[in-house]
């Protein structure tokens, strides 16, 4: 027989629930509110809003409503005797018991109270008042909050009505529960960052300016803490740079981060500070790096590319990869840090390295690539979805953008593995919600990439596909896995980008250069591959689409540049396939050498200029601010332009039409000959020429125009022997 000292298993529960039911049935039958309360009173003594289930807070609810605590909410004043502010405390102690509930956490009597909530955790003690009740209404409060943030609507709606503002409140001064606040503003960040940094910039600047003067001072394990708490909290946009308090902020964090980093650590104490600086550097550059001298600063970059790529190796070469799908957001980091260090080494930046660091540099960025290479070698199919795959051959196609001489022959073993994951990615877009939070934990910047890279991994691809595609081995893999084929229908997909950008998720100026790019693609393959244009129905395909395309683009300045690549690439495959019927009979064929002629006649024109008062010939205001981008294309274009005359018989009447022929003569009449260039010299020549070779009305005008003297006065000696010809 059990002793009167132990307790009868259940006795206890039954207890507790026989109790509950006497307050529930006495809340039902209550009168008025006087009844109301007593009960109320002892049900917040028989359970609390985490010892219940689901259906108990139901009936609790039930029995209540929102009506009674709405109002003991909004009363202040206490019975005598009682700790001030009882009522309410009562009142949010309901509301907490209430938003365990998914369904009644959404409800809009939630959702008004808001306010109330954030007042009451930014709220201080008042004198007089007793602890006990102010805690308990701030732990509550919070307990709503924490519940209202975990939907959606209800983040939506703590940033419409000021919590954001609170929190920041109630963590500037220490309140009750400030780290819930911390908490709090963190995941709010994480979901709607960019809402919360435009509408309370000073508040969240001066919290931050608070973490990071900690970050920078802390020596203990706290330091560690908030490293991972200001990769959440630095706004993933560089507008704030010019803010004093914010270039302050970013200054601590690199006080912090270099005395992490030139400590002993352990992984656990590694792993985030890795990850601040990659976030640093994808988002700010190398700005904050600049707080300390040259010397310094040039060892604290040497340090964070050094354990970027170590940390790299570690987790790529281990054998079993198990690093990999542990902690593939301290390996993105990396890969930033990687790029950043690229950057520096190649192109040049404000952290000038010595020419023997930057060699170093370049070596151990060599290893961390090889391990790369090294990892998608052994990626099997089911894993092309994984968003650290798509984080890795980013980062890879970063470094062949660059770097193609290095790595050479490893990057061309890894090539059709590359051009399969492209296929696959646009002939198979994923669209997964879960997938896309899953790449923007990786993407460190913003969520734009989560939004596209399920598709569109031949836009970080093909700035190294078209350095590749210059040299024979790699382009012979290319051509080999019909990578040319799976161009044409990106350019295509990606023009239709263009052409109705408004309902696509890239901007035009994305679409734009993703175009410029893949042109750049073809024409190397019509440069080297002439056969294969002949051979391949898709660049048929590929010259109908420009032949309809170029007129569109002419008329905007914005879109010169593109309008240069599609003009110089249709000129080159038009000359390959003149005597197909994609030009032969074809009228759009003939508006596009309208268009090609306008866009090459329009380059140059003359000026008087100082001081010799000679004439010179000039580029166009329209061409001069993008010469540099577009002037090998138009020297390019004027030769392939010159090659399509005499397979085209119809061509030297568009240009009689167009003037073009008593444009060119007209700039080396009027010019000082010892002022022009060879060059532009060696370009009107070879239009020239083949006109008077295959037209006898263009060399009967040339002829008329001092033809022959002009030919002799530029140098021009192959337009002076056709001229001369009977």
């Amino acid at each position: 027989m059990a002793s009167s000292s132990e307790k009868i298993p259940g006795t206890e529960d039954e207890a507790s629930n026989k109790t509950l039911e006497r307050c529930l049935k006495v809340l039902q039958d209550a009168k008025n509110d006087s009844e109301q309360f007593a009960a109320l009173l002892l049900v917040t003594k028989v359970v609390k809003a985490g010892e219940t289930d689901a259906g108990t807070r139901r009936r609790i609810f039930d029995a209540i409503g929102f009506s009674f605590p709405n109002r003991l909410l909004v009363t202040k004043e206490s019975p005598s005797g009682c700790p001030n502010q009882i009522f309410r405390a009562l009142g949010m102690t309901l509301f907490a018991c209430f938003s365990t509930n998914p369904e009644m956490v959404s409800h809009p009597q939630m959702f008004n109270k808001i306010p109330i909530f954030n007042e009451i955790v930014s709220s201080l003690m008042e004198p007089g008042s007793d602890i006990t009740t102010f805690t308990s209404m701030i732990d509550d409060s919070y307990q709503c909050l924490q519940a209202l943030s975990a939907c959606s609507e209800g983040q939506r709606q703590l940033v419409t009505q000021g919590t954001v503002s609170a929190l920041c409140r109630a963590y500037q001064n220490q309140c009750h529960g400030c780290e819930k606040a911390l908490c709090l503003l963190v995941n709010l960040l994480n979901a709607m960052g960019n809402i919360c940094w435009n509408t309370c910039k000073p508040e969240l600047l001066k919290v931050c300016s608070m973490l990071s003067e900690q970050f920078a001072t802390e020596e203990g394990n706290r330091k560690f803490e908030l490293c991972n708490i200001m990769q959440h909290f630095l706004p993933t946009t560089s507008t704030l740079t010019e803010d004093p308090i914010f270039t302050a902020c970013l200054k601590n964090c690199y006080t912090g981060l270099f005395n992490i980093l030139n400590s002993k650590l352990s992984i656990s104490q590694r792993d985030p500070a890795l990850k601040l600086a990659g976030l640093l550097l994808a988002v700010y550059g190398s700005d904050w790096i600049l707080a300390g001298n040259a010397e310094t600063r040039r060892k604290f970059l040497s340090l964070i590319v050094n354990l970027a790529c170590v940390e790299v190796r570690i987790c790529l070469e281990d054998p079993g990869l198990e690093a990999t799908y542990s902690k593939p957001d301290v390996i993105t980091a990396c890969y930033s840090i990687i790029e950043f260090g690229m950057m520096v080494c190649v192109l040049g930046d404000k952290v000038h390295l010595t020419e023997a660091e930057s060699r170093q540099l370049v070596k151990i960025m060599v290893e961390a690539f090889g391990a790369i290479i090294g990892y998608l070698k052994q990626v099997k199919e089911e894993q092309l979805r994984d968003p650290f795959l798509f984080a890795s051959v980013r980062v890879l196609s970063a470094w062949m953008a660059e770097e193609t001489s290095t790595l050479k022959q490893e990057i061309c073993e890894v090539l059709p593995f590359l051009i399969h994951y492209a296929e696959v990615l646009f002939e198979y877009p994923i669209r997964s919600d879960n997938m896309d939070s899953e790449v923007k934990e990786l993407s460190l910047t913003d969520s734009s990439e989560a939004k596209t890279w399920s598709k569109d991994a031949l836009r970080f691809l093909l700035p190294g596909f078209c350095h590749l595609s210059a040299e024979d081995a790699p382009r012979r893999i290319l051509i080999s896995h019909g990578f040319h084929v799976l161009l044409l229908r990106y350019f295509t997909q990606q023009w239709e980008v263009f052409n109705s950008w408004q309902n696509a998720p890239l901007s035009p100026d994305d679409a734009e250069m993703n175009l410029q790019t893949a042109c750049g693609v073809f024409l190397n393959l019509a440069v080297t591959e002439p056969a294969l244009i002949r051979q391949e129905e898709c660049f048929s395909s590929l010259l109908n689409l420009l032949l309809e395309s170029l007129q569109s683009m002419l008329c905007s300045q914005h879109y010169l540049i593109l309008a240069a690549n599609f003009t110089t690439l249709g000129l080159m495959i038009s000359r390959i396939l003149a005597d197909t019927p994609v030009l032969q009979g074809n009228p759009a064929s003939r508006e596009f050498f309208r268009a090609a002629i306008h866009f090459l006649s329009k380059a140059h024109t003359t000026q008087n200029e100082e001081p010799d008062q000679k004439t010179r010939i000039v580029l166009t205001e329209r061409y001069q601010e993008i010469w540099d981008q577009i002037s090998e294309l138009w020297f390019l274009g004027m030769q392939a332009f010159s090659s399509c005359i005499p397979l085209l018989p119809w061509l030297p009447q568009s240009i009689i039409e167009s003037e073009w022929l008593n444009e060119i003569f007209d700039l080396l009449t009027q010019a000082s000959p010892m002022t022009v260039e060879f060059d532009l010299i060696t370009a009107f020549q070879c239009v020239l020429a083949e006109l008077a070779k295959n037209n006898k009305s263009c060399k009967d005008s040339m002829l008329l125009k001092n033809g022959v003297e002009k030919a002799s006065l530029y140098g021009m000696s192959i337009l002076e022997q056709v001229l001369c010809e009977n």
